[in-house]
């Protein structure tokens, strides 16, 4: 081997002073004038050959290129470069050349001397240093011959495969890869297609290498290898690990995905699970998100970390494995981390922590629960990290990711990532919980301006749901009521303030109140309509934030259905301010929308509302709703009444109720007859009813909120009402008292006789004094002793203290101690006092 080398060394250096002593002299006509030994020896031209010969006959280059060469060759004074110079044998050489003039006595340029510069020559091949340089490459390098056999393996080939040289060395690359080795037969199909086409090829994979546990990314190139007569003897393999910049990418994508994939709602246990999805299995192949208890109520927790031994509730985990379905804690349950546990060492100090199998607190945090040790046990778990969910100060929980499946335990590098990951979701976990805080207290707001306790009362039987819009349109205006009215009538009232948000639920607390103001008053439908068109218009004017908002978004208004049920003569009295027509099923089983005339929304003014009256035989169903029962995403106000009509038809057990036309009904306004109603099927459930109209014109999340009311009417017979006419002569006060003691007598309740006939006496004797005929007196027997009497005058009475010396004045305010309440309303004719008395449950 020494023998060879000195050889090597001896033939370069002979070549290199073969090369310093080539010198040739050219005239200034470019004939050769000179030619030393080293130029014959490196060109193989003779002295006789070459003198006398044109210079450019040397040169392999063009005429173009050989002139540009003379003529830079005359302009300097020294020239250096490197030209293409033909051998005697044809060959051609690249030769670094220098040429400097040859001066004579006069100075005067009689020639050149152009000698070979062996410094600008390249060496010559290194066989030892081209092996070391493939042998020592940093990247994995290979060559396999036609038959797809190993030849050879530099030594970073070798230790990304985990074995020697020698091993692999004339092995067939299909013997070296396992059954069910993916990433090596894709391999084996990339080597034989070069094999097959001759041409080079570049792909990625993504595999662990044999001598790591960590996925790495590859760079591969593979080009084929020919011998001297371009014949192809094999593939040549590079592989470059392009780890470290594949999971810095895959991280920034994390990160841009996070951007995105969570916080995509307003919801605190939607935004946990997010996080969880969005981490495994990219970062771990289980993951689960505990929150402290007061962020799921929206409350606002301590600031700072906290303390070990506060209770968690799991809100989501995620695994890469479908086999795990459930964690050592079931999503809703609550657990105490012990104070050694990762995630209390996390909570307490507001730092993460990183743990692996064999560290003493994850042991004994593991083994304090059999189902987390089982899982730890039967899946692998053995690395694991917790990470606080911080955010504007305050601690919300902990995530807590670990990993099994993947054999390369977590670093520092994973911990950076999930905090990025845990600092985005826990700002919108807190955006959520602020949200949620705000939320809880508008819908708080609005179901408090809502009816909470209907009053008791027995015209009709009713039902009633609300549900409010979902997160993204907040809370709205919409309401419902139901109020008793004198003379046992009730007030069917629904409502709906345009838009969503605070104001809406303040505008809809206003206007129920107002409506149960002017109901007290007992105004008819389409007079109480008009006061609250004021009022909001009034509202409107006076409320500077409440224009800011109908200005920003369009939406100004509210539109209102008020009814008015008599169940002595059945009769139905409505007026509507731009709102939907109510449904009625009656007891036969028709089901029509109440032809009534659609006045203007609230708030537009200016324009009358008209009453429609519609007698209900007992037993009529009516249902009053909202436009977000009706409007759907997919339906129009027409489609929607159209569904209402066909639900409120179906009978509980689903089958549509007998459709036959209504029986005519006497047109007046007598006092209920004992005629019988007609047969009907058996009533169903109003609750029942509800829930399938719900169900039916609601089957997903609202988009605005929806109130339905449904009602059935009762009615009072005769035997409950008595009436008589009465004239203007003073002598039938007396008659009157007679004839309501007898009819007290006939219903069994002579107990109330007394305080009755001094009612009677003072009503009727008002009504004759101040009134004018007609007069007519009527008891009605329900719930309560209602006493009425009517007359011609629009004059109302009015409730005084009577000085010590007045005659008069005190009758009213003895008939409002001894009664429960008393009023008067407006009629058609006149004007209508009342009094009502409690009746005890013997006397009901």
């Amino acid at each position: 081997m020494s023998t060879g080398g000195n050889t090597s060394h001896e033939g370069r250096r002979g070549r290199r002073e073969r090369e310093s002593a080539a010198v040739v002299t050219v005239d200034t006509r470019g004939t050769v004038t000179g030619w030393s030994k080293g130029a014959g020896s490196l060109l193989g031209y003779t002295a006789a050959q070459a003198v006398g010969r044109p210079a450019a006959r040397l040169l392999a280059s063009g005429p173009a290129e050989t002139a540009a060469a003379v003529a830079a060759l005359r302009r300097a004074d020294v020239w250096r470069g490197t030209a293409a110079v033909r051998h005697r044998d044809g060959g051609r050489l690249e030769l670094g050349l220098v040429a400097c003039p040859l001066l004579d006595a006069d100075d005067g340029t009689r020639g050149y001397v152009v000698t070979v510069n062996a410094m600008a020559q390249p060496p010559d091949a290194d066989p030892l240093t081209v092996e070391a340089s493939v042998a020592q490459a940093p990247v994995s390098m290979s060559a396999v011959d036609g038959q797809e056999r190993y030849i050879r393996l530099n030594s970073a080939a070798c230790a990304v495969l985990g074995r020697a040289e020698e091993e692999l060395r004339g092995r067939f690359f299909s013997d070296t890869i396992a059954v069910g080795d993916h990433d090596g037969q894709n391999f084996l199909e990339h080597l034989r297609r070069v094999n097959t086409t001759g041409e080079p090829l570049h792909y990625e994979s993504y595999t662990s290498a044999l001598s790591s546990p960590r996925v790495h990314a590859w760079n591969i190139h593979m080009w084929p290898v020919r011998d001297a007569d371009e014949q192809q003897r094999g593939v040549a393999v590079l592989a470059f690990d392009n780890s470290e910049q594949y999971w810095a990418r895959q991280r920034l994508l994390l990160l841009k995905d996070a951007g995105t994939a969570i916080g995509t709602t307003l919801d605190v246990t939607r935004t946990a699970d997010e996080l969880a999805r969005l981490a495994v299995p990219i970062l771990g192949d289980f993951g689960t998100v505990d929150l402290l208890d007061s962020v799921m109520r929206g409350e606002e927790p301590t600031e700072g970390p906290v303390d070990s031994d506060v209770r968690l509730r799991r809100v989501a985990h995620k695994a890469a494995d479908p086999r795990i379905t459930a964690g050592a804690i079931e999503l809703g349950g609550l657990e105490t981390y012990p104070e050694s546990s990762p995630p209390a060492r996390c909570l307490t100090t507001g730092r993460p922590a990183l743990s692996r199998l064999g560290d003493h607190g994850f042991a004994r945090w593991i083994g304090a629960n059999e189902t987390r040790a089982a899982m730890v046990r039967d899946w692998g778990v053995h690395s694991l990290m917790a990470i606080p969910l911080r955010a504007r100060g305050i601690t919300l929980g902990v995530a807590v990711f670990t990993r099994a499946q993947r054999a390369d335990p977590f670093e520092q590098d994973d911990v950076v990532l999930a905090e990025e990951l845990a600092g985005r979701a826990a700002v919108c976990i807190d955006n959520a919980r602020r949200y949620t805080r705000e939320h809880t207290t508008a819908l708080a707001l609005q179901r408090s301006l809502l009816t909470q306790r209907m009053p008791g009362q027995n015209a009709v039987e009713f039902a009633s749901r609300y549900l409010p819009a979902d997160s993204r349109a907040g809370v709205g205006g919409d309401w419902f009521d139901v109020i008793p009215l004198s003379g046992n009538r009730v007030a069917l009232v629904v409502g709906d303030v345009v838009g969503h948000g605070i104001h809406a639920s303040a505008a809809m607390g206003r206007l129920r109140t107002a409506v149960r103001t002017l109901a007290d008053v007992d105004l008819p439908p389409d007079e109480l309509l008009t006061h609250l068109d004021d009022l909001v218009s009034h509202l409107a004017e006076d409320d500077d934030a409440a224009v800011s908002a109908a200005e920003a978004t369009g939406e100004f208004g509210a539109t209102c259905l008020y009814a008015v049920y008599d169940p002595v003569s059945r009769r139905c009295a409505m007026a509507s301010a731009g709102h939907l027509p109510p449904a009625v099923r009656l007891p036969d089983g028709t089901v029509e929308l109440l032809d009534i005339v659609p006045g203007p929304p609230l708030g537009v003014g200016a324009v009358p509302f008209e009453v429609t009256e519609r007698e209900l035989p007992e037993g009529s169903v009516l249902a009053l709703c909202t436009d977000g029962l009706i409007v759907g995403r997919d339906r129009d106000v027409d489609a929607g009444l159209a569904q209402l009509r066909e639900a409120l038809a179906t009978r509980a057990g689903g089958a549509p109720e007998p459709d036959s036309p209504v029986p005519d009904s006497p047109a007046s306004d007598s006092p209920a007859s004992d005629s019988p109603v007609p047969d009907s099927p058996e009533p169903d459930s109003l609750e029942a009813l509800c829930d399938r109209l719900m169900s039916t014109l609601l089957p997903g999340r609202p988009t605005d909120d929806a109130a339905l009311l449904v009602t059935r009417t009762r009615a009072l017979h005769s035997d409950q009402v008595a009436s008589w006419e009465l004239t203007g002569d003073p002598a039938q006060v007396a008659d009157a008292r007679d004839s309501a003691s007898a009819q007290l007598a006939a219903w069994g309740l002579a107990e109330a006789a007394f305080v009755t006939e001094l009612v009677v006496s003072e009503l009727v004797t008002n009504a004759i004094r101040y009134g004018a005929e007609p007069i007519r007196l009527r008891l009605i027997r329900d719930r309560t002793l209602i006493c009425e009497v009517s007359d011609g005058s629009s004059t109302a009475p009015h409730l005084r203290r009577a000085h010590a010396f007045d005659e008069g004045g005190r009758g009213l305010l003895l008939v409002a101690q001894l009664t429960q309440s008393w009023g008067t309303r407006q009629t058609a004719s006149g004007k209508t006092i009342w009094a009502e008395q409690v009746l005890t449950p013997l006397d009901f």
